[in-house]
């Protein structure tokens, strides 16, 4: 067994805030990683941290990005158990498309028609949670989420995950490396979330 984290967040940019308001969820964002220090981390977002209109599939960084420009950054992260060859594909679909990333488009039509209780859905177009959706959905991970109108919040009630992080998104490593320390050490930390 292996562990993928889901990141959520919300960061307070303008779009974030629209996306707020109107479905009125805690987090705007979701991204997944499959690495605890999130150095492998993916979703479909900003390219580049002072536009948003130029956005598309994003190999993100915790200290970098729009990330470091927005440094209020509210996160939970959920840990997930997969089998060793769901994590292959896993992986493995997320090098191939950000290999070929540029054949992968922004679906900010279809994000926008969630407001609207609307799904619009279109090859290669992805928003955050179609994409991280689609990758577990590709490697038979089933996590019980809505088929149409998938929603960064959704993930925030899948099963069988655990909360390893609430807070400022700045600050998880500090908090990842005391819990590594701890453990070494030879005592364990519940989740008791």
């Amino acid at each position: 067994m292996k562990k993928i984290y889901i990141v959520l967040t919300h960061t307070g940019t303008n779009l974030s805030k629209i996306i707020k308001n109107w479905t009125k969820d805690e987090f705007s964002h979701v991204s997944l990683a499959l690495d605890e220090d999130l150095d492998e981390m993916y979703s479909f977002g900003r390219l580049h941290p002072y536009n948003p209109v130029w956005a598309g599939l994003v190999h993100e960084k915790q200290n970098d990005g729009t990330f470091k420009r927005f440094k209020k950054t509210k996160a939970a992260i959920y840990s997930i158990e997969v089998e060793d060859d769901q994590y292959v594909i896993i992986r493995n679909t997320i090098y191939d498309m950000y290999k070929n990333r540029k054949k992968y488009k922004f679906n900010i039509i279809g994000l926008l028609a969630i407001g609207f209780n609307k799904s619009v859905k279109r090859d290669n177009w992805f928003y955050c949670a179609e994409f991280v959706k689609y990758v577990l959905d590709k490697a038979g991970v089933n996590l019980g989420l809505p088929n149409k109108m998938i929603r960064p919040e959704n993930f925030k009630y899948v099963e069988n995950k655990d909360l390893e992080y609430y807070g400022l998104f700045r600050k998880y490593k500090k908090v990842s490396a005391l819990r590594q320390y701890i453990e070494q050490l030879g005592y364990k930390i519940a989740n008791n979330h």
